[in-house]
């Protein structure tokens, strides 16, 4: 009986003992728990509570130095927002509703250097000419819309994108498969990496070519200017007419002038128009183009068809707003008109002889709205006159939407000339759906190399051995960052001259001006023949 009970005292304090060791483990499991949980909380708010951040403050972002910082206006630094639509406006009047949304130009006043504070050598007639013959009639203020230009704009690059995937297989290129792919950081063996590699033409070198130039001096007398023709001039040393462009990755196929007129690149311009419209570097590259196209020969049966564009010699005028030459073989029509600053410029006061004009700087000319539906090419440009001395001789005041500019900002030059690019390159891309046979170029600025001084104060460039000799141009990006940021997102295309041109300084008139003054040399314009003749080039082998 006794050793029955006693069994049973053990069996019941051998349960006691689990089950006090089952209630230790549940409180350890409660108690991690617990931990657990008072860690997730304060991890969850260690962001939220300023004491903690303290301790670790976050990495400090990119700093700009206080000298950028000064020349950029503080709704460039601090953008309101930048949506898609910020990014690539849709009109001109969103532009100048918002500039900030010209902030990638203004970011680059280094493409201008130090222009907007310099009056070129001008004279007196083209002054007066400035004036007057880009003072058209008085057109109200009109408004763009573009409900569609995002759909429209991914179509056009999508377009793009596949036209010069076909031109890259038509021209096949040369270059190291090996350099290729680290260029453009694609496996060397891809074949879709090759395919997609389009040219940049604006990477290459100058080399000489006994077969230039591409026509003549002394006989293109048609259509060349005699204060460009430098062959007509005292100088003696003509080693620039031999240098020609050779594009790194691709050939640039030779330019002959009938080829061009039926079936250059496939792109025949048979009953096509090409319009160069910009400053007098554009009317360097219009002359530079009928040259180039007539072999520098005399064409008697081009006709001048300028009065179909209203370019005709006017009342006070020592010269049209432009020229316009048909070539009937072929009805292909090649004009320019003058527009120095891109701006549409109109009287103030159109009974008084001293008025002052309006400068709309958010305005297309109106040359452009009112013939833009009768070009197949268009090739805009400006830059050098976009100065104080300009604008005062000519008695230009910045307008914006249709009133006087109050923007104390907007007056700088050089972020006037920036929005104006914006904003006539922004047009120009809204018009493009409604002409899909359109190809528009804005040219980047052509470098002037004044050495020692500027055109007044003893600056030269007499030297005549070219700087381009052994020097090469690599980079990807143009060096005019103004242009290119304009005609980035749109269907404008970039014709990116500026760096190639930077290695030419022998090539300007320098002091064989016919009406050069002692101790004034021309240092912008361009012999002819020369390298406008070059960037005439580029425009056809993107066409």
């Amino acid at each position: 009986m006794h050793a029955g009970l006693g069994n049973l005292q053990q069996k019941m304090t051998r349960v006691r003992m689990k089950t006090g060791l089952n209630g230790l483990k549940g409180k350890e499991i409660t108690l991690i728990t617990i931990v657990v949980m008072s860690a997730t909380i304060i991890l969850w708010n260690w962001e939220k509570t300023p004491r903690l951040t303290a301790l670790f403050p976050p990495q400090d972002p990119l700093q700009l130095s206080s000298e950028i910082l000064s020349s950029v206006p503080d709704e460039v630094k601090h953008p309101s927002y930048v949506s898609d639509e910020e990014k690539h406006p849709s009109s001109v009047s969103d532009v100048v509703k918002h500039p900030s949304r010209v902030s990638d130009v203004v970011k680059h006043p280094s493409s201008v250097s130090n222009e907007a504070n310099q009056s070129f050598n001008v004279s007196d007639e083209e002054v007066e000419h400035d004036r007057i013959s880009e003072a058209g009639k008085n057109h109200a203020i009109q408004t763009f819309p573009n409900p569609t230009a995002h759909k429209t704009e991914r179509n056009e690059a999508q377009a793009e994108r596949t036209s010069k995937q076909e031109e890259n297989i038509k021209h096949p290129t040369n270059e190291d498969p090996q350099r290729s792919s680290l260029i453009s950081g694609e496996d060397k063996n891809s074949n879709k990496a090759t395919e997609s590699k389009v040219c940049n033409y604006a990477k290459g070198k100058w080399v000489l070519d006994d077969k230039r130039p591409l026509y003549s001096g002394f006989h293109c007398k048609q259509w060349l200017s005699a204060m460009w023709a430098c062959r007509m001039m005292q100088r003696t040393d003509f080693t620039y007419e031999k240098l020609r462009w050779q594009p790194n990755d691709c050939q640039m196929e030779e330019f002959e002038g009938s080829k061009f007129l039926t079936s250059f690149c496939a792109f025949r311009m048979q009953s096509k128009t090409l319009a160069f419209v910009g400053d007098s570097l554009g009317r360097q590259q219009f002359q530079s183009l009928m040259c180039m196209v007539t072999g520098g020969k005399e064409a008697p049966d081009v006709q001048d068809v300028g009065a179909e564009y209203g370019l005709v010699l006017t009342e006070g005028n020592s010269r049209p707003s432009g020229w316009a030459y048909r070539f009937p073989s072929t009805n292909t029509t090649i004009l320019y008109y003058w527009s120095a600053s891109l701006c549409d410029i109109e009287p103030i006061d159109i009974n008084n002889p001293e008025t002052e004009y309006a400068m709309h700087l958010d305005r297309p000319p109106a040359f452009l709205r009112q013939y833009l539906h009768r070009f197949d090419v268009l090739v805009l440009n400006t830059g050098h006159h976009w100065n104080r001395g300009k604008l005062n001789a000519n008695k230009w005041v910045m307008h914006v939407g249709g009133k006087p500019n109050t923007n104390r900002k907007i007056a700088v030059i050089w972020v006037a000339k920036n929005l104006t690019i914006h904003s006539i390159v922004s047009w120009v891309n809204s018009q493009l759906p409604k002409y899909p046979g359109l190809k528009a170029f804005y040219r980047s600025i052509s470098p002037r190399h004044f050495f020692g001084g500027e055109w007044n104060t003893g600056g030269s460039c007499d030297n005549t051995t070219p700087m381009s000799i052994g020097k090469e141009i690599l980079g990807e990006e143009s060096t005019d960052q103004s242009a290119a940021s304009a005609v980035k997102g749109t269907g404008v295309k970039l014709l990116d001259i500026t760096a190639l041109s930077q290695l030419r300084d022998e090539a300007h008139i320098s002091r064989y001006s016919l009406t050069a003054q002692p101790g004034v040399q021309d240092c912008l314009h361009w012999c002819l023949p020369g390298v406008p003749d070059t960037w005439n080039e580029l425009i056809f082998a993107q066409i």
